[in-house]
């Protein structure tokens, strides 16, 4: 290896790649040959057939028998290493990753398909203080690049138009589908391979963040990678974008531990932030997602009880016979963002309410900020 990584940093830093498909595949690969040991796969999809012919760690069996990407990763990083640790979360990084396993993370890697995800792994990351490295594909065109705490912001390079349209999402596999229908190949195994080589090279440099500073190394943080295929032309152009006052930015610390887990029923939950801020009154904050317990039909005002996280409201309808088919836009729900002594459902848990695992609670207790760290379960 070059003397320009350290392979003793290298076999013990902690890395999470967010997305598992055609780039997500190369990126992991990459990271395990070049003997990264600690790895956190994330992604919420399973394998299809459409993903066999650019991925390489995924076989037929998997996608016949409809398994989750994360996990078949997990095996087969497994095989070309028997040493490397690999967690696998199936689930969304947006509301099923702890924010305290971002913070153990030494760099976040995205392979990720839509603004809104980029979006989500870009706050987590700044309240994480932890660097990320973006990448995107598209037929036969791709680009890389990345963002570190202080000096450049995903939210920030968006701009206004951007964030408008931050709701729209097209999975990887509609995509594909798509193009497929109309005889086009969405993406390629070539490209996925030049983009994910070069994610993983600049998240070996973030390792070795003193060899940034004296410049033995130079980052693409401020910068986009560009690579297009169809005239075989690349380029590097300034991509750097940091607006002092964007929301994103807020570093969640000091933080402190606890013996809270996703288990921890609310109302223990609010006794525990009591008796830490000696304040009567302490206030959870449920950042990331709203808690819904009911559905109101607009048209006749009768109740549906749904008692469950926001992002779980449409699946629940679509679930329910008597509601599938129906327009969200035929009810209102009746949410909760704040939990405190008032809210009425003291025996719920950290989980039902939908926090993650090893997250990190934002508690207020007057004009106070608590960070409050869950423990592992």
């Amino acid at each position: 290896m070059s003397d320009c990584f350290s392979q003793q940093r290298i076999k013990a830093a902690r890395v999470m790649v967010v997305g598992c498909g055609a780039l997500g595949n190369e990126v992991l690969k990459n990271l395990v040959l070049m003997g990264i040991e600690h790895i956190v796969a994330v992604d919420f999809d399973i394998v299809e057939e459409s993903n066999l012919t650019r991925s390489v760690l995924f076989r037929q069996a998997d996608a016949l028998a409809r398994r989750k990407k994360a996990d078949v990763v997990s095996e087969r990083l497994a095989e070309l290493n028997p040493s490397v640790q690999v967690t696998a979360i199936c689930g969304d990084a947006a509301y099923d990753v702890g924010l305290g396993l971002i913070r153990r993370m030494d760099v976040v890697v995205a392979c990720v398909d839509s603004r809104w995800a980029r979006y989500c792994i870009n706050r987590l990351c700044m309240r994480a203080g932890k660097p990320w490295v973006d990448g995107g594909i598209d037929g036969l065109e791709g680009t890389a690049r990345v963002f570190r705490p202080g000096q450049n912001c995903y939210a920030c390079s968006l701009g206004p138009e951007g964030l408008k349209a931050l709701a729209r999402r097209m999975p990887c596999s509609q995509t594909i589908r798509r193009m497929e229908a109309e005889g086009s190949a969405p993406t390629t195994s070539v490209v996925a391979s030049v983009i994910g080589a070069v994610q993983v090279q600049e998240a070996l440099k973030l390792l070795h963040p003193e060899r940034l500073e004296n410049g033995r190394l130079t980052s693409l943080c401020g910068k986009m990678f560009y690579y297009e295929g169809e005239h075989l032309s690349t380029r590097i152009v300034g991509f750097a974008a940091y607006d002092e006052e964007c929301a994103c930015h807020e570093c969640w610390e000091p933080v402190i531990g606890s013996p809270l887990t996703a288990q921890s029923r609310v109302r223990d939950v609010l006794a525990w932030l009591r008796d830490k801020s000696g304040d009567r009154h302490v206030c959870l904050h449920l950042t990331n997602d709203c808690f819904v317990d009911e559905v109101v039909r607009r048209a006749d005002d009768s109740r549906i009880t749904v008692m469950r996280p926001g992002r779980q409201v449409a699946a629940f309808m679509d679930a329910d016979e008597d509601l599938r088919g129906c327009r969200l836009g035929d009810f209102y729900q009746n949410e909760y963002r704040e939990v405190d002594e008032t809210f009425p459902y003291q025996d719920l848990t950290l989980a039902e309410l939908g926090l993650p695992p090893m997250d990190v609670l934002h508690a207020t207790s007057g004009q106070a900020d608590y960070f409050v760290e869950m423990s592992e379960e």
